[in-house]
């Protein structure tokens, strides 16, 4: 975790930016000797097959059955698109 002041964010906060995208590092920003934000670097984007990957680690074994013929079984549908699937947790 880095530390800077907000004066020194002020003037350069492109180059601050840069880094952080770069370092993929947290900056707490000080103002008068006291932390007042913290700045965090987004997440790095995932594809669908990398979501997936990290999701099958979590199902139970029926669960991830399911969605594996769920998946098996949009692929030999004409047109179908991932992102026509229903999300189970929307409300």
């Amino acid at each position: 975790m880095k530390t800077l002041t907000v004066t020194e964010v002020s003037r350069s906060l492109s180059s601050v930016l840069d880094e952080l995208e770069r370092e993929q590092e947290e900056i707490v920003l000080v103002r008068n000797h006291r932390h007042v934000a913290r700045v965090v670097p987004e997440p790095p984007g995932q594809n669908a097959l990398q979501v997936f990957g990290d999701l099958h680690g979590t199902l139970d074994e029926a669960t991830a059955d399911a969605l594996a013929k769920s998946i098996h079984a949009s692929r030999n549908v004409k047109g179908a698109k991932l992102n026509s699937w229903k999300n189970p947790w929307a409300s």
